[in-house]
């Protein structure tokens, strides 16, 4: 019985001697409430009824959601859902003395962290507009960090990551923003309408231009040929008319007489092909007259030219 007496109170004092601190943790030891030491994970020894464990920190990466409300400079709701990373900065002993006695327990710690947040989100979305908070997800997430990185330092944690997943505004606001995008889009077709519009207009006149100058060479070059054609022409109608002129002189006859047979036989083919076209001719003796001695004066100047 007496062996009793002394196993028992021993095995109690070893009972409360043994801290096992699991892995990814430190326990922080007090003596009559001032911190003492810290034990790391595995098994450890405390002096009984004298130290105590204070809290149990967790080293580990920890996450936490927010939900909250903001609201813009032209006065219009935001609502965001974020995701907070954060962990313990490191563990050393200061550190963990931080985190221990900064905040009563963790519950004002997440409270402190939570208002921290919204209140750095708030305060960067009141200088914006409604319009431009959907672009500028980057810009809020980088203020928040760089206001609270030096707060959660002190208090012995690293902001590791806040990412912004839902960025919603009232029901009336996105209607309107719709109603804009949509607005947007029709004035961006027609602007791109007109541009090909434009375009085809211009390729258009570009096109009919190229005709006419295409067609202005082209009578050119036709009237420069037949400019060609007819000088050919009356040439070879001179040969043929200075040859028939000696013919007729060697056979002692008025070389006059070609030019009324050419004049006779271009009234005919004019009567003949003019399409209804009048001709007034005078056909008395004494016009018959004139007009050969006409064309005989026009013969005697061309000899006169051609012994030149």
């Amino acid at each position: 019985m007496g062996f009793l007496f002394i196993i028992i109170p021993v095995i109690i004092i070893l009972y409360l001697s043994i801290v096992i601190v699991q892995q990814g943790n430190v326990a922080v030891i007090t003596v009559f409430g001032k911190y003492s030491r810290i034990m790391t994970p595995g098994l450890n020894f405390k002096i009984p009824f004298i130290e105590f464990v204070f809290r149990t920190i967790s080293i580990q990466n920890r996450s936490a959601e927010l939900q909250f409300q903001a609201i813009t400079n032209d006065q219009a709701n935001v609502y965001f859902k974020a995701m907070l990373l954060y962990t313990v900065t490191d563990n050393s002993e200061e550190q963990i003395k931080n985190v221990a006695f900064k905040f009563i327990d963790q519950a004002n710690f997440m409270q402190a962290l939570v208002r921290s947040i919204e209140g750095s989100i708030r305060s960067f979305v009141a200088t914006k507009k409604q319009a431009e908070i959907l672009g500028l997800r980057n810009e809020i997430v980088d203020d928040v960090k760089s206001n609270l990185d030096h707060i959660l330092n002190g208090w012995g944690y690293h902001l590791l990551d806040l990412q912004i997943n839902d960025i919603t505004f009232d029901e009336e606001i996105v209607k309107s923003m719709s109603r804009v995008v949509a607005s947007n889009n029709l004035k961006a077709a027609a602007e791109n309408e007109g541009q090909a519009l434009l375009i085809t207009k211009t390729k258009g006149a570009e096109a009919d231009g190229n005709a006419i100058r295409i067609s202005a060479e082209a009578e050119r070059e036709a009237a420069r040929l037949r400019g060609q054609g007819l000088a050919q022409f009356r040439e070879e109608i001179a040969k043929g008319m200075a040859v028939a002129a000696a013919e007729m002189e060697k056979a002692h006859l008025d070389p006059s007489i070609i030019l009324f047979s050419l004049w006779t036989e271009t009234m005919r083919q004019v009567a003949q092909d003019g399409k209804g076209n009048v001709i007034f001719m005078d056909g008395s003796v004494e016009g018959f007259d004139k007009t050969m001695k006409q064309m005989m004066a026009l013969n005697q100047n061309s000899e006169n030219k051609q012994r030149k």
